[in-house]
């Protein structure tokens, strides 16, 4: 596995960099099931993930793309066991913790999307200090939903934007895309290039679905824990075979 990260550090030759996506979100869908495989409990595959994710951050900064969006918990995920929410949750404000430093000296900008109020205070806290530290920074935009889900916010955007026409600070026939969008929790973001979901799993699971209009979607099998550069590369390669038309002829 090291050896075929070594190979991949930089963008494999069969790669066009003119064509590569500015912009993926991947759906990290298999942790408990490659746990289970092995033996092991669900929290384990979390843990697994957790390093699938950091070189695949790595992999897009070496190879030139520009912004990553990974979904880390979704509003339906808090009916999960509460033991493993509260690990998630844990797990989440250590990791924040121990890689900010390299965040910073790898000029990374870290963004979390979603309903953060709703999140324990010490991971708000965490959140803030992280966005603040690395607001400046510009090699890649790695965003984060957390406590996300894509028809809430679209729902929210709806109504601060009806309390903008109630208060006579907006008219109705000024809402536009472009006014639409600067609602959103993603507000400033470009819109997804490719979505890649792992595991096999065939639906978006209520993720970024205003900004998904036009993103190209890539299904691996591959559980998330597995899924590394080679995997990676196979997806930009077969997003490089399409033809974006954008609804044009």
């Amino acid at each position: 596995m090291k050896t075929q990260q070594t190979e991949l550090q930089y963008l494999p030759l069969d790669l066009k960099q003119e064509l590569l996506p500015q912009h993926v979100a991947v759906i990290m869908d298999g942790n408990g099931r490659w746990a289970k495989s092995r033996g092991l409990p669900r929290i384990m595959g979390h843990k697994a993930g957790v390093n699938a994710l950091k070189d695949l951050l790595r992999c897009c900064k070496d190879w030139g793309i520009k912004a990553l969006t990974a979904y880390a918990f979704s509003t339906e995920n808090w009916q999960r066991p509460e033991e493993e929410v509260e690990f998630l949750m844990n797990l989440f404000q250590r990791v924040l913790r121990q890689e900010l430093r390299e965040m910073v000296e790898e000029n990374v900008q870290i963004q979390f999307v979603g309903n953060l109020s709703a999140l324990p205070q010490a991971l708000q806290t965490e959140i803030s200090h992280s966005m603040d530290q690395t607001k400046d920074n510009r090699s890649i935009r790695f965003t984060i939903a957390t406590n996300y889900g894509g028809r809430q916010e679209i729902l929210q955007a709806c109504r601060a934007i009806a309390q903008k026409v109630k208060e006579d600070l907006l008219q109705p026939e000024d809402i536009s895309e472009e006014v639409f969008e600067a609602h959103l929790y993603t507000a400033g973001i470009a819109d997804p290039d490719l979505l890649i979901r792992t595991s096999g799993e065939m639906r978006l699971s209520n993720f970024l679905l205003w900004q998904m209009a036009y993103s190209e979607i890539y299904i691996s099998d591959i559980l998330w824990p597995d899924f590394n550069r080679h995997e990676f590369h196979q997806a930009l390669s077969a997003y490089q075979q399409r033809e974006r038309r954008f609804g044009k002829v």
